[in-house]
């Protein structure tokens, strides 16, 4: 038993010593022995390499603003452990918390002395989600984001009202595969038998893995730029769009968070609005659509923490990712100097994502951090001499001679691993940047 919430979150911390290990018999022996709250919920599944974390923003704030109450399940977290288990947009107490690890102590240790072996430290916090929305949190709609994959992901353990597939790009080969074709059929284990499912992928050999699943699953796809379409409109604050779904248009969106890629996130949210209001008799008005789209943020994305000089962070965490970060920057920041600060697990692509950054910024400085999958010291000074880039071990001390070099003017951009932007966003906050 835990008494205080350091201790909860120390035995929730230490089991990431189990790592990552695809499977869901472990899931299932857990919530069999929670009585299957996982069966109780009215969950929206999101899946995809990039713009789940958004696209669940997106949803989630339309909802709040017409009027329903909302459970969200996301990860990694930014600020805080608890972020993780949302209740209208704000993260579960402390005291739940520990009401729920002493809850799961002894179901934890039951279950790993079985053949399956020990639950994950995600599979716990996952199994922690349902069973605080199944049992104990009234909602009307749990918004779950996919850890990692699709089909072997220990979220992948209940029937949505809808499925959401944002786009798709190189992430975890050792677990998922090395072609986007391994990688898309994980995704599209998703997708259930007669359940809507809306994707905002576009490359067509990654289509055709989620058509043919949809399918197979008798499940009606929505995809962007067949069944959904936008109208980009030139805006100097955000981006802003019209929207055309399929009974549905709404002109002059706007919304908060950067970048092409953010319209389409916004545009999947739109057709699940389109579906909760068809299919599942869920009221929204065009008020609460626009309104609640333009207060979507989400910490650690595209997110300017000062502006002179002008400190930017952005956890674009593979090649994809920082691809879209680019183009974004490239459109919405005419700053003579940028600067970036740049730190990646060891399992990433670094050469292509650095070689996207150097079509932005000459100064690049590669870090690391505390983190089992970071980079050790002797792995950053290789890598970093390979690639030519200025390195430092300390991203304290990077972060802090780059504010000394930077001119007023200038852009500080930190982009990398959402594990590393978490430590850096603590960081700068506390330094009153």
């Amino acid at each position: 038993m835990v008494i205080t919430y350091e201790e909860a979150l120390n035995w929730m911390l230490n089991r990431t010593k189990f790592g990552i290990v695809p499977g869901l018999q472990r899931m299932e022996e857990m919530l069999t022995r929670l009585n299957n709250p996982q069966e109780k919920v009215k969950v929206v599944h999101v899946a995809g390499t990039n713009g789940k974390g958004s696209t669940i923003s997106y949803l989630q704030s339309i909802l709040l603003e017409a009027g329903y109450t909302v459970g969200t399940f996301t990860s990694p977290y930014i600020i805080e452990y608890r972020e993780q288990i949302m209740f209208c947009g704000e993260m579960i107490q402390e005291e739940v918390f520990i009401q729920l690890v002493n809850h799961f102590i002894p179901i934890v240790e039951e279950v790993e002395k079985l053949p399956c072996g020990a639950p994950t430290e995600f599979e716990i916090i996952t199994a922690m989600a349902f069973y605080y929305f199944g049992e104990i949190r009234e909602h009307d709609l749990f918004l779950v984001e996919v850890g990692l994959g699709g089909l072997e992901d220990c979220t992948n353990v209940m029937t949505p009202l809808l499925s959401i597939i944002t786009s798709i790009g190189h992430d975890h080969h050792q677990i998922l595969g090395d072609t986007i074709e391994e990688i898309t059929f994980h995704k599209a284990g998703i997708i259930k038998e007669g359940i809507p499912t809306i994707t905002a992928e576009l490359k067509e050999e990654a289509l055709n893995i989620i058509r043919n699943m949809a399918i197979k699953n008798g499940a009606v796809l929505y995809e962007f730029g067949k069944h959904i379409s936008v109208q980009h409109i030139n805006n100097d604050n955000g981006e802003k769009f019209t929207y055309y779904g399929i009974n549905t248009s709404i002109e002059n969106v706007e919304i908060s968070m950067l970048g092409k890629h953010q319209i389409r996130n916004a545009s999947c949210a739109l057709m699940a609005i389109e579906i909760l209001s068809k299919k599942y008799n869920m009221k929204f008005s065009a008020n609460d659509i626009k309104a609640g789209l333009k207060r979507a943020h989400k910490p650690g994305r595209l997110e300017i923490l000062t502006s002179e000089p002008m400190v930017v962070i952005d956890g674009a965490h593979n090649v994809e990712g920082i691809k879209s970060l680019v183009e974004t920057i490239k459109t919405h920041f005419e700053r003579e100097e940028i600067k970036i600060l740049f730190s990646a697990l060891k399992d990433k692509e670094v050469e292509e994502m650095v070689a996207a950054l150097r079509e932005i910024a000459k100064d690049i400085t590669i870090t690391t951090f505390q983190f089992p999958r970071a980079m050790s010291e002797k792995e950053l000074i290789e890598c970093a001499v390979e690639l030519n880039l200025t390195y430092e071990n300390d991203y304290r001390i990077a972060i802090d001679n780059n504010l000394k070099k930077i001119q007023k003017n200038g852009t500080l951009l930190i982009t990398g691993s959402l594990y590393f932007i978490s430590n850096v966003r603590k960081y700068l906050l506390s330094k009153n940047v």
